[in-house]
């Protein structure tokens, strides 16, 4: 039972970052975003729901695996640095859709990923398989970097 409360939480924890992300997308993904030049390999708009959605269940799953195979001191580092990128990747919501600051969301876009990196790496050293459910974040998110300053640079 105790799992399935921390399961639970973890879920309710990433699901809510991607809410509150998402409801700050929609404040301008139907006009300033579309008004954007972007390159030719932008993935269409309704991709990005799923794929989100995607990534923060395997976001919480892989923090669940951390939180109930280690020890209290072990997965201090690794959860913490895991809510600092869970916080970055918000501010970039923030960043770019928010404030339309494609610029500014590309430089906080390259501390995020550093950030999921560092995660990434503390979670292999408790569970394999957690450090394996952020691989796909950590690639989409290089994928969007790289969309976000090619979108800086043409627009």
């Amino acid at each position: 039972m105790k799992n399935t409360v921390s399961l639970l939480i973890f879920l309710a924890v990433c699901l809510g970052v991607s809410a509150i992300g998402g409801a700050v997308t929609q404040s301008s993904v139907n006009d300033w975003y579309q008004t954007l030049t972007k390159p030719a390999f932008t993935p269409p708009d309704w991709l990005f729901a799923p794929t989100w959605l995607t990534l923060y269940v395997m976001m919480a799953l892989a923090a669940w695996r951390v939180w109930t195979r280690s020890s209290n001191y072990a997965r201090r580092a690794p959860l913490a640095i895991f809510a600092a990128q869970l916080i970055l990747n918000l501010i970039w919501s923030f960043i770019f859709f928010g404030a339309t600051s494609p610029g500014l969301a590309a430089v906080e876009i390259v501390v995020l990923w550093i950030a999921i990196l560092a995660a990434l790496i503390l979670f292999w050293r408790i569970d394999h398989f957690a450090g394996w459910l952020l691989c796909p974040y950590l690639l989409w998110v290089t994928f969007a970097g790289y969309l976000n300053i090619w979108i800086f640079l043409l627009n």
